[in-house]
C-alpha cells in the first residue's frame, strides 16, 4: 500500500473516532438537558475537537488547494477558537450565578481583590476590587477576540485572493492576533485565580486545558514545522511541490491524530454526569414530596 494511502486511511479513522466520541458526549448532554445556559456553552466547546479534525481532514484531501483556500480553513478553526474562549468564560459565569445582563453579581464575591501583572499594570491598577464593572471588563477582553479574529481572517483571505499580500501586512496581522488572543486568555486566567475555590467542583482547570491544549499544540507544532523547513529538514523533492504544502500536510495529519485524544479527554472534563445526578436527585425528591 502506498504511504499516501496509509496516511489518508489513518487520518480518516482518526476523524471518525473523534466525531464518535464528541457526538456521544453531545448526545449525553442533550438527553440530560438540565441547565440550558451551562450546557449550551459546553456543547459549543465540545464541538471544537471534531471541527478541528474535519477542517484539517478537508485540507489533507485537498492537498493542492490555493493559498487562500488553506487560509480559509485555518480561519474557520481560529474563529471558532475565539468563540470557544468567550463561551468558556460565560460557562464560568454561569457556575457562579453571575448575570451581567440582569446585573446579578452574588454579594459573597463582590469586593474581592484582583491582582494584575505586567504588562496589564500599564493600563490597569495593580489591584482592583471585583464588581459589576470589573466582570464586564473581563468579558469584553474575551469577546474582543471574537470580533478581531474574523475581521483579520476576512482581510487576509481577500488580500490573498487578489494577490496583494506584502510581508509587512502578514507580520502586522500576526502581532494584532497574538495580542488579542493573549488578552482573551489572560482574562480567563485572572478569573480562575479569583474563583479557584468556588469553581473547584466544576473541574475548571481540566475544562480549560481542553481548550488551551488544542490551541497550544496547533500553534507550537506549526512553529516547529516552520523551523524544520527553514533548517532544510522538511524539504520538497519535486519542483512542482512547495515546501509550504508539505508543512500544511504534516500539520493537518498531527491535528487529526491529536483531536482523538482531546475528544477522549473531553469525556472527563465536560462529562454529563453532574446533570444526570441532578436529574436523579430531583426525581427522587419529587417522589418523596409526593
Amino acid at each position: 500500500m502506498h504511504p499516501a494511502q496509509i496516511v489518508l486511511y489513518g487520518s480518516t479513522l482518526c476523524v471518525m473516532i473523534t466525531v464518535h466520541f464528541s457526538m456521544k458526549l453531545l448526545a449525553e448532554h442533550v438527553l440530560n438537558w438540565k441547565k440550558p445556559k451551562e450546557q449550551k456553552a459546553i456543547v459549543i466547546i465540545i464541538l471544537m475537537a471534531p471541527l478541528y479534525a474535519v477542517d484539517s481532514y478537508v485540507g489533507l484531501i485537498n492537498f493542492f488547494g490555493s493559498e487562500a483556500f488553506f487560509t480559509f480553513l485555518d480561519s474557520i478553526k481560529e474563529c471558532y477558537e475565539a468563540l470557544v474562549i468567550a463561551k468558556f468564560l460565560s460557562l464560568m459565569y454561569s457556575y457562579l450565578n453571575i448575570s451581567l445582563s440582569k446585573n446579578i453579581v452574588p454579594d459573597e464575591i463582590k469586593g474581592r481583590e484582583i491582582h494584575h501583572s505586567f504588562p496589564m499594570t500599564l493600563f490597569q491598577p495593580h489591584t482592583t476590587r471585583l464588581d459589576h464593572h470589573t466582570l464586564k471588563l473581563l468579558k469584553n477582553w474575551t469577546w474582543q477576540f471574537v470580533v478581531i479574529r474574523p475581521v483579520c481572517s476576512i482581510l487576509m483571505i481577500t488580500l490573498q485572493y487578489f494577490e496583494v499580500y506584502p510581508s509587512w501586512v502578514s507580520w502586522t496581522n500576526t502581532i494584532i492576533l497574538n495580542i488579542s488572543v493573549s488578552l482573551a486568555l489572560y482574562s480567563l486566567v485572572v478569573f480562575y485565580h479569583v474563583f479557584a475555590k468556588e469553581l473547584e467542583p466544576q473541574k475548571p482547570l481540566a475544562k480549560f486545558l481542553c481548550i488551551k491544549g488544542i490551541v497550544f499544540f496547533c500553534f507550537w507544532q506549526g512553529i516547529v514545522l516552520d523551523l524544520l523547513a527553514a533548517l532544510g529538514i522538511i524539504r520538497s523533492r519535486y519542483s512542482w511541490l512547495a515546501v509550504e504544502r508539505i508543512e500544511e500536510g504534516y500539520q493537518n495529519i498531527l491535528v487529526c491524530v491529536e483531536m482523538v485524544f482531546f475528544s477522549v479527554y473531553q469525556q472527563y472534563a465536560y462529562s454529563a454526569a453532574p446533570y444526570k445526578v441532578n436529574n436523579k436527585s430531583s426525581a427522587s425528591s419529587d417522589k418523596k414530596s409526593k
